[in-house]
C-alpha cells in the first residue's frame, strides 16, 4: 500500500500543534481540508488516530505509536527533497562537456579561467577523451556537447563544423627540414618518424590523406598520444605529423613546419543531441573557445562562419 505522506503530515502538525485550527493554518489549509487529508488516512489505516473535544485533542495509543515513526519519515522525505533539489541547482550552474585533449590542454586553461574569473559560481566538468568517446558520451547525456573530429559517423547526431585545422611537421630547431619554409612527404623519406597509434582518428585521416605514401616512410615508433610523439622529437629520435595546434604543447625547441603539395587537415565542430538546444552556459564556453582559437591560430585555421544555435536559457 502506498504511503500517505499529505495524511501523515496533517496527523503530526495536529498533534505538534494541538489545534486543528494552528494546524491548519501553518499547512496553508482550511480546517475542512486538514480534517479531510486525516480522515483519509485514519480510513486508510482502519483505525482512529485522534480524539477531539472542545477544548483538546488528544492521540489514541495508536497515534501515539505512530508519531514518532511519521514524524521521521517526513524528516527524511524533507531531507531527500532538499538534497535532490540542491543537486539540480548545483547541476544548473556546472557544465559537462566533452574535447579532444589537443584542443583541451591547448584552448581550455585560458578560456576557463577567464571565465572562472567572471562567473564564480560556473562549475565545469571537463570529459578530455579521445574522439572514439566523444560521441558516445554526449549521446549518453554526460556530456552537454563534445568538441570532436567531425566525422559521418555521427549522422544521429547534430553536428556544426567549427574550423579546419592543418596538419604539419614537428622538428628540432636544429634539423635540417626547420630551415624549410614547407615540407613535402618525400622529405620524410628515410627520416625516423613517430605516430599515434592506428585506432586514432588522426592517424586515419593521415593514413587516408598521403595514401600510399604512409607505406614508403619509416615509421619507427608508434606512440598512444601526441606528448610522447613530441618527447621523441626533442630528443631527436624522430620526427612527428600533428595537428597545428599541438604547438602549445609542444617543447620550446620544437617547430612546426608546414607541408605542400598535399592538403593534411582535419574539420574541428560540435557534436550536440538532437532536438536538445545548448544552454546558456555552453552557448557562451563555445563562444569563448572559439575566440581563444582564432586568437592563437587565425592564420592557420579555416574557421567556418555558421551561427550558433539559439541558446535556452
Amino acid at each position: 500500500m502506498r504511503v500517505d505522506y499529505l495524511g501523515l503530515e496533517a496527523f503530526v502538525a495536529i498533534a505538534d500543534y494541538g489545534s486543528f485550527q494552528r494546524a491548519a493554518e501553518a499547512l496553508h489549509l482550511s480546517q475542512a481540508a486538514l480534517s479531510h487529508r486525516l480522515r483519509k488516512i485514519e480510513d486508510d489505516l482502519g483505525n482512529v488516530l485522534l480524539t477531539r473535544s472542545s477544548r483538546e485533542v488528544s492521540l489514541t495509543a495508536l497515534g501515539q505509536g505512530l508519531l514518532p515513526e511519521a514524524r521521521r519519515l517526513l524528516k527524511e522525505l524533507q531531507d531527500t527533497y532538499e538534497s535532490v533539489r540542491a543537486g539540480a541547482q548545483r547541476q544548473a550552474k556546472r557544465l559537462s562537456f566533452a574535447c579532444l585533449p589537443s584542443i583541451a590542454n591547448t584552448i581550455l586553461p585560458a578560456v576557463l579561467s577567464d571565465l572562472m574569473a567572471e562567473r564564480p559560481d560556473m562549475g565545469f566538468h571537463i570529459l578530455d577523451i579521445p574522439v572514439t568517446r566523444i560521441a558516445e558520451t554526449v549521446r549518453s547525456g554526460k556530456a552537454e556537447f563534445g568538441i570532436t573530429i567531425v566525422s559521418a559517423e555521427l549522422s544521429d547526431l547534430r553536428l556544426r563544423p567549427l574550423f579546419v585545422e592543418d596538419y604539419v611537421l614537428f622538428v628540432r630547431r636544429d634539423h635540417p627540414l626547420a630551415q624549410k619554409g614547407s615540407v613535402a612527404l618525400t622529405d620524410l623519406l628515410g627520416v625516423p618518424m613517430a605516430r599515434i597509434f592506428s585506432q586514432s582518428r588522426n592517424r586515419q585521416l593521415l593514413d587516408v590523406a598521403m595514401g600510399e605514401m604512409k607505406d614508403k616512410i619509416r615509421w619507427h615508433f608508434e606512440v598512444q598520444n601526441a606528448i610522447m610523439a613530441m618527447r621523441l622529437v626533442n630528443a631527436g629520435a624522430a620526427l612527428t605529423i600533428l595537428p597545428r595546434s599541438s604547438i602549445t604543447m609542444a617543447p620550446a625547441d620544437l617547430v612546426a613546419v608546414p607541408f605542400e603539395g598535399i592538403r593534411l587537415d582535419r574539420t574541428i565542430g560540435i557534436v550536440s543531441r538532437r532536438a536538445v538546444p545548448l544552454s546558456t552556459n555552453a552557448t557562451e564556453t563555445l563562444a569563448r573557445i572559439e575566440a581563444e582559437l582564432l586568437n592563437r591560430f587565425a592564420d592557420h585555421l579555416e574557421f567556418n562562419t555558421e551561427p550558433q544555435s539559439r541558446p535556452r536559457g
